[in-house]
């Protein structure tokens, strides 16, 4: 399989990622989820989904639509449209799957998943996290990762803005 078509069956839809986490938890992974906007990668991202990463065996990352992001960063985002996002994201070789949501939270797409391991950033208590009571009620982890500080797409562009 060419490296391109390996990228591309990272992506995907909630039909084909049911088939794939039915494979997955049939044969054991310990499944860890996360999710965000990924506008602009940089060195934090990826930092952060490595250490994701490394607490199970299988990656599956929600990626906001561009309609979500929009909503939620303002009408000057996303800078990079949701198939980038997610090529980007999915060409990484720790990451397994990628889908797109565009409700308000992950809730259902949580649902959907059942993780044994749900990750987000430091700067939220595990309690408060969105899929929090799904991902405990089944015995699995809510892990928060600490940002790399210094870096943030909205410091990025804020340089890119100021020249």
């Amino acid at each position: 399989m060419s490296h391109h078509q390996h990228i591309v069956n990272k992506i995907h839809t909630i039909e084909t990622l049911s088939h794939q986490l039915k494979l997955w938890t049939d044969a054991n992974e310990k499944i860890v989820f996360t999710n965000g906007c990924f506008d602009l990668i940089h060195q934090g991202h990826v930092d952060y989904l490595a250490k994701a990463a490394d607490l199970g065996t299988k990656l599956v990352i929600g990626v906001n639509t561009d309609a979500s992001v929009n909503k939620l960063k303002g009408d000057h985002r996303p800078i990079q449209d949701e198939y980038s996002r997610q090529f980007i994201l999915a060409a990484f070789e720790f990451v397994d799957a990628i889908i797109l949501f565009g409700e308000q939270t992950p809730y259902d797409l949580i649902k959907l998943v059942q993780p044994d391991v749900l990750v987000k950033g430091s700067d939220y208590k595990p309690e408060d996290i969105v899929g929090y009571d799904i991902v405990k009620s089944k015995g699995g982890e809510i892990k928060t990762i600490d940002f790399l500080p210094g870096f943030s797409t909205s410091l990025i562009e804020k340089k890119i803005k100021n020249g």
